[in-house]
């Protein structure tokens, strides 16, 4: 019951997300948050807070790279166990091309990791909390309207990441 509840509704954000003829601002912004997500923002921002992160930046970049490798370790075994397929597998989408990274779905590995690093970072930098969240919704939201992911897929991916996050960040601390 629950199950096909949430089917439902991914189906659905999928159908609207696919068709939607999105304005070109849009486009260019959800295809720069996938590509940030990809890791260049987190390789800059951990090379920032190297060089001016103060006290504690070995303990931020520790517990951030920490939450970031278990992070990409349990969403690629995730998607081996669930085996998910992409919603871009089951309907086409009408102007994203980007190719996804690998065949299954759940959970999103962007979003996921996104969460696993913003959380520690913000916990040890608090004046960047609100910029690196806003950095981890664009990724998350970018996933969806490119047809990479469902929605539950992105919200799995960010709990998950939120919990490796806090984990990581105690263990640092």
């Amino acid at each position: 019951m629950v199950r096909s509840l949430i089917t439902r509704g991914d189906y659905s954000v999928m159908r609207r997300a696919n068709n939607w003829e999105a304005p070109r601002w849009v486009r260019v912004y959800v295809r720069s948050a996938t590509f940030v997500g990809d890791g260049w923002l987190w390789y800059a921002m951990g090379l920032a807070i190297l060089l001016f992160g103060g006290e504690p930046r070995f303990q931020a970049l520790g517990a951030a790279g920490l939450s970031a490798v278990l992070s990409i370790a349990l969403f690629v075994l995730l998607k081996r166990m669930t085996g998910r397929r992409r919603p871009c597998q089951i309907a086409p989408h009408c102007w994203a091309t980007l190719l996804p990274p690998d065949r299954f779905s759940f959970p999103s590995g962007h979003t996921m990791t996104a969460f696993a690093v913003a959380i520690p970072l913000a916990l040890f930098y608090p004046t960047l909390m609100i910029g690196l969240f806003f950095c981890a919704l664009s990724i998350a939201m970018s996933r969806i309207l490119l047809g990479m992911h469902f929605l539950s897929d992105v919200l799995a991916g960010a709990l998950i990441g939120t919990a490796l996050g806090y984990l990581a960040y105690f263990a640092f601390v």
